[in-house]
């Protein structure tokens, strides 16, 4: 028994010796991870950054509904949206210097902007280095967010075999009586194609260019209508065979299907910016800080020419079939400060031409 139990004991002791002595077995290497192309990281969501913003703005449902919505999204922000027009917006925000409500003034001639350079305050965005160089920010606190062109409208069955190139060819008499345009005195889409007209023709106190102006409102004989919207309505209506316009709506007709044609003008076609600026002492100066930014965005741009009638105002963005690329067009450059400085005196020797045919 002695025996078989010295044996057992015998036996553990081997055994725990001979595992105290054995080194313990390597782990196997981890298998080397395949090689896998570069993971591209997901772009960062746009940070949301709250609070509010008041724009006023005189512009169309439909670019305030491709832009506020968006920037909304965007950055979170609750955007309240006053609108009415221009000179009314103009007035409100002298009114309230001293406490301004808006933060943002969205929409409006540059040389509106321009007479009221007090109103707002310097700011340029980033983003303007993208803009085309002559719509460029250079008085620091305008910013250029759409173009829109003066241009002519003719109704393609109406015309006929007429050749309309440019401004030259509206003193075919065979177009007399059948030419719409408004009044420069009073509206300022007809202001602006009257400097346009100067301009493409020797310049604003050229006396070839105001003569040229005589022989076209004779040949216009007397059909001045009341308002911008009346000349490519009459147009698209088949009323007239020309009218003296701007793109915008000329561009909307060809886009839904109306029987006209746009024709910019050989000698020279005008772009005017529309103009957005940060209101001065605003509340919310850093939300209009991201506002103007972003109209003025390749995202927002390429929705504007693709979407809308306006025409972008960053080099390349997209546009639709209906608007002709502005690389396309002979586009001339106004004197926005000449004119604006200047416009009581090119309205007043207008109508005294005006006047003059009517008493012949």
């Amino acid at each position: 028994m002695k025996k078989m139990l010295m044996l057992v004991v015998l036996s553990l002791l081997v055994i725990m010796m001979t595992a105290c002595g054995a080194k313990p077995a390597a782990e196997a290497p981890a298998p080397a991870p395949e090689a896998t192309p570069e993971a591209t990281a997901p772009a960062p969501e746009t940070p949301k950054t709250g609070g509010n913003l008041v724009v006023y703005s005189p512009n169309s449902e439909g670019l305030m509904n491709a832009t506020v919505p968006l920037f909304e999204e965007k950055y979170g922000i609750k955007v309240e949206v006053i609108q009415a027009g221009t000179g009314e917006l103009i007035k409100r925000l002298s009114s309230e210097k001293d406490a301004p409500y808006a933060d943002v003034m969205f929409g409006g001639s540059f040389s509106q902007f321009y007479s009221n350079a007090e109103l707002f305050q310097d700011y340029i965005s980033p983003n303007d280095g993208n803009v085309i160089e002559a719509y460029q920010n250079t008085t620091g606190y305008t910013t250029s967010y759409v173009l829109d062109g003066s241009c002519l409208i003719v109704n393609k069955t109406l015309l006929g075999d007429i050749e309309v190139k440019g401004y030259k060819d509206l003193l075919n008499p065979e177009l007399k009586g059948k030419i719409a345009s408004a009044d420069p005195a009073n509206s300022s889409s007809a202001f602006a194609q009257l400097t346009n007209i100067l301009l493409a023709n020797g310049g604003y106190d050229n006396d070839g260019a105001w003569a040229y102006v005589k022989d076209l409102y004779t040949n216009i004989d007397g059909k001045v209508m009341g308002s911008s919207s009346k000349v490519y309505k009459s147009v698209a209506d088949g009323e007239m065979v020309v009218g003296l316009t701007y793109e915008d709506p000329s561009a909307g007709l060809v886009r839904d299907g109306a029987d006209v044609a746009i024709v910019y003008p050989e000698e020279g076609t005008v772009y005017l910016p529309a103009t957005a600026a940060i209101v001065s002492n605003c509340e919310n100066l850093e939300n209009a800080k991201l506002f103007i930014d972003f109209i003025i965005s390749e995202e927002i741009q390429n929705i504007y020419g693709t979407t809308l009638t306006n025409r972008p105002v960053i080099e390349g963005a997209e546009v639709g079939t209906y608007l002709t690329p502005i690389s396309d067009i002979h586009v001339i450059t106004e004197d926005i400060p000449y004119v604006n400085e200047n416009k009581s005196s090119i309205v007043e020797k207008y109508i005294d031409i005006f006047t003059s045919i009517g008493s012949n």
